[in-house]
């Protein structure tokens, strides 16, 4: 049985980032994975990469040594068969949560050697999902980067963007003056697109954990 690990780096239950994760899981499940599951949002306080160099030492080469609510994260990723994280699109870039584990997960493998630049002698397949209220093709250049580079530290990555998605139930409300958006068109849109957005995850989810 494959075990693949699945991180949500957004913080809100019930939407679009969380809502397509659900759908990889399902994926994963039906072609018989375990999945472990971890909301960067909700673990022990954690922070990004410290600069300690303790993952450079011949000892420790590849892992982290800073010990927090991501090494258990870590830790898994380090032992699974694939790996799904999902992240929103924060102010152009992803969120916080997303580049601390990024940022620790990536240099753990970085060796500073030019015959040997990477040490992960265990390369997993990877999917890296972004949600945005942007169209999709805004962040291509952003998501392209994220792709070679986890290609050349962890594994072969897969790249999914959902845009234009629905940020709240409605827009009409007396509460938000949000007069950049159409209203209509991004119901429309999350329930009529989205839909087969969720369904495509959950086949790239499936065929990652080996399903045909």
């Amino acid at each position: 049985m494959k075990r693949i690990v699945i991180v949500n780096a957004g913080p809100r239950k019930g939407w679009n980032t969380d809502t397509l994760l659900k759908s990889a899981a399902q994926g994963l499940e039906k072609a018989g994975a375990e999945v472990i599951w971890f909301d960067l949002f909700r673990l022990e306080k954690y922070t990004g990469c410290i600069s300690c160099f303790g993952c450079k030492k011949e000892k420790f080469k590849g892992h982290c040594i800073c010990k927090d609510g991501l090494t258990p994260v870590l830790d898994a990723i380090r032992e699974a068969d694939g790996l799904i994280i999902g992240s929103p699109n924060y102010l152009s870039q992803l969120t916080a949560s997303f580049r601390a584990l990024y940022e620790r997960l990536i240099f753990q493998n970085l060796t500073y050697n030019r015959e040997t630049p990477c040490c992960n002698e265990r390369m997993i397949p990877v999917l890296l999902i972004m949600t945005s209220n942007a169209p999709d093709m805004m962040y291509q250049e952003m998501m392209e980067s994220y792709r070679q580079t986890f290609g050349r530290f962890i594994g072969p990555c897969e790249v999914f963007v959902s845009g234009d998605t629905l940020q709240l139930k409605d827009y009409n409300s007396t509460d938000w003056k949000w007069t950049l958006f159409d209203p209509e068109a991004k119901k429309k849109r999350h329930e009529t697109v989205f839909p087969k957005e969720c369904e495509e995850v959950e086949q790239i989810a499936y065929r990652m954990a080996g399903g045909e």
